[in-house]
């Protein structure tokens, strides 16, 4: 216990709180940023029916499972796999994952998201004159969430608006943690793309709110889109202690890229590949396949349940396939096993 300790809990104001962390010395306070529920913590809310696991399991101990095993898994896990679309749907906000009506939750999101954050809390903290702008940056990033992004081309796009105006309003965003930018990470060596973001919405659910679109489920491209959203924000929430990169991979003689890279300081990197469509392929010269042997662990995140298993490439190298749902749940569950640090993380639970 201690008594003398006090709990501050903020939303669009955490910049200022940051800032006076700085001002004020270090040790006084501690930031920890809170994202969304997870998948996992999802279905526990709802009080669902939860798979029972065995306690700290790790995706890389699947490839050494027997095919009784894998499949006892597996059906323990597909008691969550109905409601995961659900989840992409009204994200991780306990509020959405309650309500009776999603429709009419969603309205009431996107109306304190735009009225209150981008009109009210941001101009206010940033001395923000055109709220407009700043609105029609944030829609546009929904757009292409989970795509890399230019600032030139933003600033073409919204004609009138300038670069420094785009960068500064994306940097605002990411303070009120509304988004996320992943960078490019080199990759044994191999020439990048240059330095351009990818952009993820802080969650599904506040994209499908601002956007106001009924076709994410019966849309393969919009539901992949909200598909490796949901990916990167595990990951990234999951990592955001550590001292590590979370970005993606671009780049080689064929330009092919990785969707996301986890970039552990003296550690060999995870690369994550989001997949999810109907087969999920994996050919010889995909970048993950050629560039599994330089990691730790690679993966490709796929559809259905029964993408379950181990790609071994024509070096011999493995590659592990789960299904979206049951990689989000059992990263939520190794969470909630009390699993981080290096030797206690993703890097031993993947």
């Amino acid at each position: 216990m201690q008594p003398d300790t006090k709990v501050v809990a903020t939303g669009s104001a955490s910049p200022v709180l940051i800032k006076g962390t700085q001002e004020s010395g270090t040790g006084r306070w501690s930031v920890i940023q809170v994202p969304t529920m997870s998948f996992f913590e999802y279905c526990e809310l709802l009080n669902l029916d939860l798979p029972v696991l065995p306690e700290k399991l790790k995706i890389t101990t699947l490839a050494h499972k027997t095919q009784q095993q894998l499949t006892q898994i597996m059906i323990q896990l597909s008691k969550v796999q109905n409601h995961f679309n659900r989840y992409l749907l009204v994200g991780g906000f306990p509020e959405l994952a309650i309500a009776d009506n999603d429709i009419m939750a969603q309205q009431i999101m996107r109306e304190d998201l735009v009225d209150k954050v981008l009109k009210r809390d941001l101009p206010s903290l940033y001395k923000i004159r055109n709220a407009t702008e700043l609105e029609r940056i944030f829609l546009y990033l929904c757009n292409v969430s989970s795509q890399i992004v230019s600032i030139e081309a933003i600033a073409k796009e919204l004609s009138g608006v300038s670069r420094p105006t785009v960068e500064n309003y994306i940097r605002y965003l990411e303070s009120v943690n509304l988004i996320y930018q992943s960078w490019p990470i080199s990759m044994a060596g191999k020439k990048i793309l240059k330095a351009r973001p990818k952009i993820y919405i802080a969650d599904a659910a506040i994209r499908n709110a601002v956007l106001m679109d009924d076709s994410l489920i019966t849309d393969p491209v919009e539901l992949g889109k909200a598909v490796e959203t949901a990916v990167y924000k595990h990951v990234a929430a999951f990592y955001y202690q550590q001292a590590t990169s979370v970005g993606y991979y671009r780049g080689g003689r064929k330009n092919k890229g990785i969707d996301i890279v986890v970039d552990y300081p003296n550690s060999k990197k995870i690369l994550i590949e989001v997949k999810y469509r109907e087969g999920a392929p994996i050919s010889d010269d995909d970048a993950i396949s050629i560039l599994s042997q330089e990691a730790s662990a690679s993966i490709i995140v796929t559809k259905n349940a029964n993408d379950f298993g181990v790609h071994k490439t024509n070096t011999g190298n493995e590659i592990i396939r789960i299904p979206a749902f049951a990689f989000l749940y059992l990263l939520g569950h190794a969470e909630k096993c009390g699993i981080r640090g290096l030797d206690n993380s993703l890097q031993r639970f993947l």
